[in-house]
Parts: structure tokens; sequence; C-alpha cells
């Protein structure tokens, strides 16, 4: 089989380019624009269409909602996308992110055309702890054949849990544009804070939305507590509204992304606090690659992220305020620190790179099965 004539299709439940912030979303788009794998793409209607690339348009309209909601099966109009573009003869590869729900009416949907066989179903999970119990994992990882992780250790994860993992596993790490985020010269950044009315004082800050899981309501204690020792610091809290007035916190609400990059930049230290198994954390990574030292907590794959501390400080009991209030304050009195970071990891240079990887090695594997 000559790999050219293998179409990979990436089913998308959201119409790409995404016109809102997402992270997978943004690592797709920035492929998309690189030189790329993906023949087409099966989703709804974007906003625009990516001109390297061909569409099958799902349907969203009033019969097809009746169709799926009769046949209770939401994903019909996908596989009926789909239909129009999926070889009857060559051979394909199938890309799918985080849709563990779309996985069985496919594989009957492949049987039922007889093609199963001609093809590669990749699966890329986002999350980072296993989705499935033991049993219920079996159709699944018999249906798949490639699972891609974010991390190591939540391939680790994985191996530990199940009994049965039949197919292949790889890792693609997420990767930020390093043309936006990115650390600044000293004399620049320097020249900013002067701006900014900022100069005399170390800057930290909060990014994300303000949901109990990315802990927020753990810092803004933290800070009280803090604010009380210290002086000459500010807490900046990008993504959510105001809450009650507390000293030393400016509350910037949603920022355009693009606006992002300076806040980052010009700042000292990132906080990441999150009380879930996180997959990767994009924040953080942009953070890391404008400067920021970074104390984070050791949940989910994050540990994995800052290399079990090499790139910044590890909470390991994140849900304990004084852990926070300590750590913060040992940045205040050694503000020297750096976070180490190399500026060649989680890049979306090297994100292309392995998802090209990734796509080859899967067509190397359909040709030795003909």
């Amino acid at each position: 089989m000559n790999s050219n004539n293998c179409k990979v299709i990436l089913i998308s439940t959201f119409p790409l380019p995404y016109s809102k912030i997402g992270s997978w979303t943004t690592l797709y788009k920035n492929y998309i624009e690189q030189e790329h794998q993906i023949d087409y793409i099966v989703c709804e209607q974007p906003e625009a269409l990516f001109p390297n690339c061909e569409y099958t348009i799902v349907e969203n309209s009033l019969a097809t909602k009746i169709a799926s909601k009769i046949l209770k099966n939401i994903r019909l109009k996908y596989l009926k996308a789909l239909d129009k573009v999926l070889p009857r003869e060559g051979k394909y590869i199938i890309q799918i992110v985080d849709n563990f729900g779309i996985i069985k009416p496919l594989i009957h949907f492949l049987n039922s055309k007889g093609i199963r066989k001609n093809g590669y179903i990749q699966f890329f999970y986002h999350g980072h702890t296993p989705f499935y119990t033991d049993f219920a994992s079996r159709f699944f990882y018999e249906s798949i054949d490639e699972m891609v992780l974010l991390t190591k250790d939540s391939y680790q994860l994985h191996k530990n849990f199940y009994n049965q993992l039949p197919c292949r596993f790889s890792i693609l790490h997420n990767g930020i544009d390093t043309s936006k985020f990115y650390a600044l010269d000293k004399n620049l950044k320097n020249h900013l804070r002067i701006q900014k009315g900022i100069s005399d004082k170390i800057i930290f800050v909060w990014c994300a939305q303000d949901r109990p899981k990315k802990g927020l309501h753990i810092i803004l204690e933290a800070w009280k507590r803090v604010f009380k020792k210290r002086a000459a610091i500010e807490l900046w809290v990008i993504g959510t509204e105001k809450k009650a007035s507390q000293e030393g916190i400016t509350f910037f609400g949603k920022i355009p992304n693009n606006e992002l990059p300076e806040f980052l930049q010009v700042s000292d230290c990132y906080l990441f606090p999150t009380l879930c198994q996180e997959g990767f954390g994009m924040s953080l990574i942009e953070a890391l690659h404008c400067g920021n030292y970074c104390i984070a907590s050791a949940m989910g794959g994050v540990p994995e992220v800052l290399q079990y501390g090499a790139f910044g400080q590890l909470i390991e009991e994140p849900h304990v305020v004084s852990s926070w209030e300590n750590a913060i304050l040992e940045y205040i009195d050694h503000p020297i620190k750096q976070n180490n970071f190399d500026t060649n990891l989680y890049t979306s240079k090297s994100w292309n790179e392995g998802m090209n990887e990734i796509i080859t090695n899967a067509k190397l594997c359909l040709n030795s099965s003909d």
C-alpha cells in the first residue's frame, strides 16, 4: 500500500477552526495551518474553513435532530457525514478527540460497511486518569488501534489500572505558539513593569475560569494570610470577575487571548492550584514559556509538565491552604528563583512534528497488515 493513498479523517465535535478558546482545538488549528496530514475534517459548519483541508459538514437541521432522537443516537449525524468521505477500497485513519461515546456506533458502522479492517482508529485523550472501569473498558480498547495520551504518567496509570490493554499507546505533550508566548528581554520587561507601575512589586498570576476545581478559593484564602506578612506584592486574577474586595489583588476578568502573553511576560510567579487530575495544563506551559516561576499542584499530569520540580515548585497537599501560604512566602523571600525551563519543550512545533510522526507510524501499521 502506498501511504499516500491512505486518507486521514478527523472527526471533531467542535467546528474547526473553533471561534472560541479551547486547548485541543487550538492545537489542531496550529497544526493544520502548517504542514499537516489531515485530508478531511468531519464537523459542524465553522465560521471559516481551513483552505488546505477538505470538509464534510455535519448537518444540524431539525430533521437530523429528530432522526437522532428517534434512533437514540446523537452521533448518527457524524457517521452520516463520515460516510461521504470514507473510502470503500482504500485505507483510512480516523482521529477522534475525547469522544468516548462515538466508538461503539462507529465500529458497528464500519463493520456494516465491511471496511473496519481497512482502517486505523486513533483516539486522543486529554484527560489523565482512566475513563472506564476495567470491565467496561474491554470493548473500547479492543475497538481502537491507538490511544494517544498527554503524559507518560497517564500511560503508567492506564497500564497499572487495566488488566487488558490490547491497543497501541503513544504520548503527545501539549504545545503552545511560542511566537506569542515567550520570555522578554530583561531590559524590555523592566521597562514594561515601570510603565505599568509595578517595578517595585512581585507579581503573582492566577488564570482560569472560576470553577471550584481550579482552586481560586484556596489561593484567595492563602493570599489573605500572606498579605498580612509581606508588602510590595500583588496578585492578578485573570479569567473571572471580581469577588469581594481583598487587599493586594487585581481582578481583570476575561481578557482577549491575544492579550494574555503580556500579563505573563511582565509578572513573576504563576500559581496553578488545580484540585483535579489535570491532563496537562495549557496555561501552565504558557507561563513557563513567558519566564514565570511556577507553583503548582502535584496532581494529574502537572508533575511531569514541571519535570517533577525542575521547572517550579510542586505542592503535595494542594487542598491545604497553608501549603500555598508557605510556598508563596518562600518565593517572596527568595524571588531570584528561576524556572530553568527548556524552551524547546511543549511548543506547537514539537506537537506538529509529533502528530506527523504518529500519523506516519499509523500508515506504516496499515501497510504492514496487507
